[in-house]
């Protein structure tokens, strides 16, 4: 059957759709990320003990996605990823309810291994289902549905919580997700070129293994680890900044900081769309670089410039997320799913450690010691970039095999 083409109503569809499902994961999962001072105060805990809140759900759903893209295999992409937003959904209404921050830390463990069905499959159902020349705006899009999603959450969050309660905040958000769940079962197609397989073990680590010994694959993959531990570790105690003298905003204007998100909306799209025009990596080292400017800006105390910084360091973020994201659907010809498992594991495996770790250098050395965390984390990423340049293209290694068969015929 033909993949859907841009410009057709099922890729209409289909964008919207995802951009409905990236909205919800990323509203509930981030949705404890601008309540952390709040916490602190509230159960007289740390910063870095508050950063769990969203540090074990993040890692709770990198380990899923392990196993999430093989049940998708053998049951199908769409029922997979309603069954995880609807259940993530339930579970944030009740997450408002929970006695303590002990309860609350297991429920948002749950919420983080029921999420994981949207993230870990999106990708192999945009990859298998939209044309190849089209992928990389289809996957701005999705990702754009993220940052929406995580820039709203955010902001309802402060709002609701500075006239109500974190309490409130929270259930609205499951409220919301509930909606944005009903609307991505409506309208997503069918797969049409999925093809299901039984569940073997042995062919999962296999794949697996076969994934990771691509040199590629495994760069791509840790550079998602060090850009989401930067991204997250950033946003993670910006507001314990901000709530602080000299600053001294409310947690409403806090939550106003992530309207930054909107930025990321366009730069998913526009950078994934130049990667398609002007190459991957050269774009991919532009985002990275765009983050570490960003970044450091935010070391100079008037409030605007700081803003700009963060403005910066997330229009890099997003836009490097969606290319590196569109290049591994690319590059695994095969087991695409497990390629995108494992891409998200390193990606939020990065955000648990990464906005675990930065909670130290917050309390240790304030927000200059975060910055630098983030600069070495980048610098990193980097290098990993560089050293792509160095990597036979697939095709290129494809023919290459495909003439050695041919001569040892």
């Amino acid at each position: 059957m033909a993949y859907i083409q841009k410009g057709s109503k099922a890729f209409l569809k289909t964008t919207l759709a995802m951009f409905f499902g990236g909205f919800n994961t990323f509203a509930i999962m981030y949705s404890t990320q601008p309540l952390l001072p709040v916490f602190s105060k509230e159960f007289h805990i740390s910063p870095t003990v508050a950063s769990l809140s969203l540090s074990l759900t993040t890692i709770a759903l990198a380990v899923s996605m392990l196993f999430v893209g093989t049940l998708s295999e053998v049951n199908g992409r769409k029922p997979l990823m309603i069954f995880s937003l609807i259940s993530a959904s339930v579970l944030a209404i009740l997450i408002a309810f929970v006695p303590n921050f002990h309860v609350l830390l297991l429920f948002r463990v749950l919420q983080g291994i029921v999420l994981a069905g949207l993230p870990a499959v999106a990708m192999a159902y945009l990859s298998e289902e939209i044309e190849p020349a089209n992928l990389g705006i289809a996957m701005g899009l999705y990702v754009s549905g993220v940052t929406v999603g995580g820039m709203s959450g955010r902001i309802i969050i402060g709002i609701l919580t500075d006239f109500f309660n974190w309490r409130v905040a929270l259930g609205a958000i499951g409220v919301l997700s509930v909606l944005a769940s009903l609307l991505f079962w409506y309208l997503l197609p069918p797969s049409e070129h999925f093809q299901p397989r039984p569940a073997e073990i042995g062919k999962l680590t296999k794949s697996m293994v076969n994934h990771l010994q691509d040199p590629s694959l495994l760069c791509l993959y840790s550079i998602a680890f060090f850009a989401m531990g930067s991204f997250v570790t950033l946003y993670n105690y910006i507001g314990y900044q901000l709530i602080a003298p000299p600053y001294s905003l409310s947690q409403t204007l806090v939550g106003f900081i992530f309207v930054i998100y909107i930025v990321g909306t366009f730069s998913s799209t526009w950078m994934g769309h130049k990667a398609d025009r002007h190459g991957q990596n050269k774009m991919l080292k532009i985002g990275l670089l765009i983050m570490a400017s960003g970044a450091a800006l935010t070391l100079i105390t008037p409030l605007v410039i700081k803003i700009l910084g963060i403005a910066l360091f997330t229009f890099g973020f997003f836009g490097s997320h969606s290319i590196a994201s569109s290049w591994v659907g690319r590059r695994a010809i095969q087991n695409r799913a497990q390629a995108s498992s494992l891409y998200l594991f390193f990606y939020y495996a990065g955000s648990s450690t990464g906005g675990t770790i930065g909670g130290t250098f917050w309390e240790t050395f304030g927000w200059g010691g975060v910055i630098s965390m983030i600069l070495g984390f980048l610098f990193c990423a980097l290098l990993l970039s560089i050293r792509l340049n160095f990597i036979t293209p697939l095709n290129q290694q494809t023919k290459t095999n495909l003439t050695l068969q041919k001569a040892n015929c």
